[in-house]
Parts: structure tokens; sequence; C-alpha cells
């Protein structure tokens, strides 16, 4: 297996829908994921969704959906705000969407996930996760981490511009794939060295 082949296979994580408790869908500003989420909402996958997300701290503010802008033309306040909105549009009742609207970064997505399912009691045995392509990895990482007893299965959004068939045929598939290898790189070992930093100072 080639570099190329290795970092698709690592990047593009992917899995088949299992029955779950909850269809977890990270912060974006694309309706791709939301609207995969809402298909295995209908399939039967499970019976609540939870979109998190405020906005990007980089941004400071939502900047509008960044693909099918006629079709989601509302005015948004967060990413939940624009999820759920997707969400609805595609035929999900609202007493299926959980919120989460405070977070702006993927490893605050689970973080706040799994509080505002612990405040509702469930404990996930199974979750989906709906993301984009070449996200999955970084929120596979996240994820599990913060939910540690629970199996997650990557379903991303189909359609998506970058997909594992594709990034190696344009500059914009490059940087975005490769600057996910690099931060997955940084971010897994800030958090790996962050723990046994902070346990070295607990004992």
């Amino acid at each position: 297996m080639n570099y190329l082949q290795a970092v698709t296979e690592f990047i593009f994580a992917e899995d088949e829908p299992a029955a779950s408790d909850v269809i977890l869908i990270p912060g974006n500003t694309s309706p791709l994921p939301s609207e995969q989420a809402a298909r295995l909402y209908h399939a039967g996958f499970a019976p609540y969704l939870l979109p998190s997300g405020h906005f990007s701290k980089v941004r400071g503010s939502f900047p509008g959906p960044s693909a099918r802008q006629e079709q989601y033309s509302g005015s948004y306040r967060t990413e939940w705000d624009f999820m759920r909105d997707v969400l609805l549009q595609n035929g999900v009742p609202d007493a299926a969407i959980l919120r989460e609207d405070r977070a702006e970064y993927t490893y605050q997505n689970a973080l706040f996930s799994k509080e505002v399912l612990d405040r509702m009691g469930i404990s996930p045995r199974r979750a989906i996760l709906c993301c984009n392509p070449y996200h999955a990895r970084r929120c596979l990482m996240y994820y599990s981490m913060v939910f540690p007893d629970t199996e997650f299965l990557s379903c991303p959004a189909k359609d998506a511009p970058i997909t594992r068939d594709n990034w190696q045929e344009s500059e914009t598939g490059l940087r975005a794939v490769l600057g996910e290898v690099e931060r997955c790189g940084k971010q897994f070992a800030y958090m790996l060295c962050g723990a046994q930093e902070e346990s070295q100072r607990i004992l």
C-alpha cells in the first residue's frame, strides 16, 4: 500500500449503519451530513439525532450554508440552528432533534454532546457519526475518547465534493485531506500528552 492509499484508508473511515441509540452530527456548514443523518433516521437506525455546534471560533459567526443555499436560506444564528432546519426540511420530527449549540470546535462537539446525553440519562452503547467524509477520522478520534464505552459507526455524508475516490485530483482535496492528517497527529498528541501530564500532576 502506498502513502496516498494509506492516507485514504486512515482519513475516510466509513462503516455500515446499524441499530444505534443516537445519531451525532458534529458542527459544520454543509447540509450533506444532516441530510445523511435524516436518511438514517427514517431508515430506523436511531430514535434521536444530536446536531452540535455554535460556530467556528476562527470565523466568529455562522457564515451561512456552504452548499444548497437556495434550499436552506434561513437566517441561522448557529450551526445547530442550521442543522436543525436541514433535518426538519428532510422530514425529521422536531421532538427527535436534541440540542447542543455551544461547541466551537470538534472536541467541544464531543464533550458538550456527552453533557446533553448525560442530562437526559442516555448512555449510548452504539452511536452513528454523520460528518463530512474527510472529517471522519478526527471525529471518531474525539468522540471515542469522550465516550469510551460507546461503539461508534462512521456514516459520512453522501455525494460530498471531496471523497476517498477524488481527493487526490485537486489542490482543494489535497489540502483538505492532508490538513486533516496533520490535525489528527497534532491534536491527538496534544490530548495524549495533556492527559499524561494531568495524571502525573495528580499523582
